[in-house]
């Protein structure tokens, strides 16, 4: 137990994990299944049968049309959402306490006894197909997805979460109740709550409904994928901008490094004080954005940097990134740049546990990645340890010129890049 926050955790039988936060004085609860499954774990064939599943849940249950459960949740005010990442799906819903035994009954029914039915299969498939154009329109998401596919080469963890054309297009009843049976099991799933609840009564509701959950985990995944350092240019004319993405490996989400490594990421490109923004955009005015961002998995991780610019500005702005690389491994980072990074970074994590949604999703993960809970206190007490050094050791180390990877994405004309001008 806990006690600077209410947290109480319980294991039943069949391996289901339930954690909870008592929240009293709030009047509702949010409360969130966890599955310890997500795109990686799929093969190449059936890729998007995560993102596939997650959706076909709403489509109704044995006892539920998706008309009912859209029209329960609606009666007593409810939020009933879900999500599939590259490690995770969760299925999550917010209620009123007072309204908890409807919003459980509707969220466990629906994760438990999916009908997938084929009908339903083939107008979601449609929507879907859509969801994919909708990325495929969008720059600034498609670059990151091909410099993720290039990145992670021939692993699962580098393809899309929402499948492609072709892998979306065949996929049916069987792949479907096949991921379910194997993923949704008692050892492989977290059920989190945080709100004005009691612990004890509530894993007595959820142990009821979970009863006839299998218990047992997941089949095997496969190992940490190794990163390749490719320099990918792709001809877009459409496109107005070049979109940069220019990522090297990083620890994965436990690391020990992890600190050093998030007060690294926030002093490059972390706000509107880092340095990318001040030097490209403040100073040059050569992107409207500009941003670097960390994408840490169980076992392996990477940090990222987006930024958009014309054609004729790409060579340059590809050159002012690896300049800031280049000034993180020599020189240590200012007292102050350190202070102002550690405020920023402990300043996002206090007010990101501000609602009980945040709440929910934080016990989940910390549970899924490290198996045990860190209070905001412990957390903000390993920030202020981090010094200069640590900061300009982890620069050293993850900078290395050849495993610099590089997406551009646009209109290039002419633009070219080799391994020889990503020195840093």
């Amino acid at each position: 137990m806990n006690t600077e926050r209410n947290l109480r955790r319980t294991e039943l039988p069949n391996g289901l994990i339930v954690l909870t936060e008592r929240m009293e004085h709030l009047r509702s609860v949010a409360m969130g299944v966890w599955i310890k499954s997500g795109s990686r774990c799929e093969s190449a064939e059936v890729n998007g049968v995560s993102h596939f599943v997650e959706h076909m849940l709403f489509k109704g249950t044995r006892s539920r049309s998706a008309q009912r459960i859209a029209r329960e949740m609606d009666s007593i005010g409810g939020n009933l959402d879900a999500f599939t990442s590259k490690e995770t799906i969760c299925f999550n819903v917010k209620s009123l306490s007072d309204h908890v035994p409807i919003a459980l009954d509707v969220l466990t029914d629906m994760v438990l006894n999916p009908t997938f039915a084929v009908t339903d299969i083939e107008r979601e498939r449609g929507v879907i197909l859509e969801e994919i154009k909708i990325d495929e329109d969008n720059p600034d998401v498609l670059v990151h997805e091909l410099f993720t596919q290039n990145f992670w080469k021939g692993h699962p963890l580098g393809k899309p979460i929402l499948g492609t054309t072709e892998t979306v297009g065949r996929l049916g009843q069987k792949h479907l109740f096949d991921y379910h049976g194997g993923r949704f099991r008692g050892g492989n799933m977290v059920f989190s709550a945080a709100g004005n609840l009691d612990h004890d009564r509530f894993v007595e509701a959820v142990a009821a409904k979970f009863s006839t959950l299998a218990s047992g985990r997941a089949l095997g995944e496969l190992s940490a994928p190794e990163p390749s350092a490719r320099i990918i240019l792709r001809n877009k004319k459409a496109l107005e901008q070049v979109q940069i993405c220019l990522g090297v490996p990083a620890p994965p989400v436990a690391d020990e490094s992890r600190y050093a490594t998030s007060i690294l990421n926030t002093v490059l490109g972390g706000g509107m004080s880092s340095r990318l923004f001040q030097n490209i955009r403040e100073e040059r005015g050569l992107a409207y954005s500009v941003y670097s961002d960390m994408s840490p998995y169980r076992d392996t991780g990477n940090l990222c940097v987006y930024a958009g610019t014309s054609s004729g500005k790409t060579v340059e702005v590809v050159d002012l990134i690896l300049a800031e690389f280049r000034n993180l491994k020599q020189s240590p980072i200012a007292e102050e740049e350190l202070t102002r990074a550690k405020d920023q970074l402990k300043g996002n994590i206090l007010m990101s546990l501000e609602s009980s949604n945040a709440r929910m999703a934080n016990l989940a993960r910390q549970e899924i990645y490290f198996h045990q809970f860190f209070s905001a206190d412990d957390i903000i007490a390993r920030i202020d340890e981090v010094s200069a050094e640590q900061v300009q050791v982890m620069a050293q180390r993850l900078f290395e010129p050849a495993r610099i990877a590089v997406t551009l994405l646009g209109r290039l004309d002419g633009v070219k890049l080799n391994r020889a001008r990503l020195d840093c």
